[in-house]
């Protein structure tokens, strides 16, 4: 019972600041064509991975709430939504034993692929070629996820170093 309350309040801390990133972060956001990228996005959904799927997917719908409530078009909204899917991924690999290193690499072209197709529908808002948004949204997004990667893989040796990272469960930050 004593995890289950732990585990539920690192997810609704997690969640709150999904929703937060979006909001207040915009002087850390990029926008280039139909690409855009809010510096540490994808953070909580990262750290949540560790919690289990459950909580990976909850974080991913506060990340999609949170770029909705801050008003960003729709299609980035889209974007953000495929956290969830990524979410889930990573939680599901970390479960088996994979370095978070490895997880944060192997979901980057998947992440890009998912938010490139999530603007598609949308191609006509832009005026631009259906390659391109593929290219800019893939490659955009492959880096923004590395970066906040990197920028999350740094919290957890962080945390676990300091002896505060009692969500982590036998999982190598390596």
């Amino acid at each position: 019972m004593k995890n289950n309350i732990k585990n539920l309040t690192y997810t609704a801390l997690l969640i709150a600041f999904a929703i937060i990133i979006p909001l207040f972060f915009t002087p850390l956001r990029i926008v280039i064509g139909p690409f855009s990228a809010t510096l540490a996005s994808h953070v909580p959904v990262f750290l949540a991975m560790f919690l289990g799927p459950t909580s990976a997917i909850m974080v991913g719908v506060g990340s999609t709430l949170g770029f909705l409530a801050a008003g960003t078009p729709i299609w980035i909204v889209a974007r953000a939504f495929m956290h969830v899917f990524i979410g889930l991924m990573g939680a599901m690999m970390l479960k088996k034993g994979i370095s978070f290193k490895k997880v944060a690499i192997i979901t980057s072209p998947i992440h890009g692929i998912l938010e490139g197709l999530a603007v598609l529908p949308f191609k006509n808002m832009f005026g631009f070629s259906t390659e391109f948004i593929m290219v800019t949204v893939l490659v955009g997004s492959i880096l923004h996820h590395l970066a906040d990667g990197f920028i999350s893989n740094l919290l957890v040796q962080a945390l676990t170093k300091s002896g505060r990272a009692t969500f982590i469960k036998n999982v190598s930050a390596k």
